[in-house]
């Protein structure tokens, strides 16, 4: 069961309180700290692409540095994401046709405000997880894979994925649904998406994870974005490598091993911050301006003027 983990403070009324779970593992995946139900299975939705990525680097797909922190990322559609989408593609001798991801417009609102004055329509090539289907599709061409049903539950490279979170997490699959994306979406618990973030960020980590991870820390903005908070976290504690998902769901990792997940019920993102700055700095001991400034981001307005914010219900 969720617990009350933040609260939405106006002219000094608490008007609303967000619910959620989060946990924290130490280097060895074991829990150190937790609020609510962190061993029920749930859908990590995006923030399980490292371990999709994985999978992918597991079965050969050759891309590095930015190219591949945009493989395992939900970009904000800036001219950079779609042309290193591009780029993937074309060493696949494939067509943004090929994308099997729906028509969207960029996750970015300035980007998808500049797309609608314009006049330019929804396509698969701007939807934020365009950079995992074209590195899905060319870790299907390498392996003779089709790539017209790649995103089939029973597919080869489905069914890497399936096994590598089941590796990387240390739980079987129970769930498995489909993503925003349309790619299948496989769960687990918070605890595990906790343990997984142990596995990448930590000294424990292996080739492959560090090589995914080393491309996440270089090159932050292929991850998300230049206005991302995810991307702004990670330029602003070094070692950290982070993963935000839809729904409210965060994961993140520290350099000597120890890692955080967390998910809010009803799905805001303005808690999901303000919750995670939270922990990293009380139960991770995380000194860090970028923390600090985050902490504090989430106001409230009336009439143009501050009028409160959403604060952390934490009690640690």
């Amino acid at each position: 069961m969720s617990v009350p983990v933040a609260y939405v403070v106006r002219s000094g009324l608490v008007e609303g309180t967000h619910f959620g779970s989060a946990v924290v593992v130490d280097a060895q995946g074991k829990v150190e700290w937790s609020i609510g139900d962190v061993s029920s299975a749930m859908f990590p939705r995006s923030s399980n692409k490292l371990m999709q990525g994985l999978a992918m680097v597991r079965n050969g797909l050759p891309l590095k540095n930015e190219l591949l922190a945009l493989a395992c990322a939900s970009h904000s559609g800036e001219d950079f994401h779609l042309a290193g989408v591009q780029d993937i593609l074309n060493a696949a001798n494939l067509g943004t046709d090929s994308l099997k991801c729906p028509p969207d417009y960029p996750l970015d609102e300035i980007e998808r405000d500049t797309f609608l004055a314009e006049g330019l329509g929804k396509a698969s090539l701007y939807m934020n997880c365009s950079g995992k289907h074209s590195a899905m599709l060319f870790t299907s061409v390498l392996n003779g894979w089709d790539t017209e049903t790649y995103l089939k539950p029973n597919h080869p490279l489905q069914v890497a994925c399936r096994e590598t979170i089941e590796s990387v997490t240390g739980e079987k699959v129970e769930h498995i649904g489909v993503d925003g994306c349309g790619a299948p979406l496989m769960s687990m618990s918070l605890t595990g998406l906790a343990r997984s973030f142990s596995q990448f960020s930590g000294p424990a980590a292996d080739a492959n994870q560090k090589k995914i991870a080393t491309a996440i820390k270089e090159n932050p903005q292929y991850l998300g974005g230049t206005r991302r908070d995810v991307t702004q976290l990670m330029q602003g504690v070094p070692g950290l490598v982070a993963k935000d998902g839809a729904e409210a769901v965060y994961g993140i990792g520290l350099g000597d091993g120890r890692a955080l997940a967390l998910k809010i019920e009803d799905g805001a993102d303005r808690a999901r911050i303000v919750v995670a700055m939270s922990v990293l700095q009380k139960v991770l001991g995380v000194v860090s301006k970028e923390v600090e400034r985050q902490l504090d981001s989430q106001e409230l307005f009336g009439g143009g003027v501050h009028v409160g914010k959403v604060i952390p219900a934490l009690s640690i």
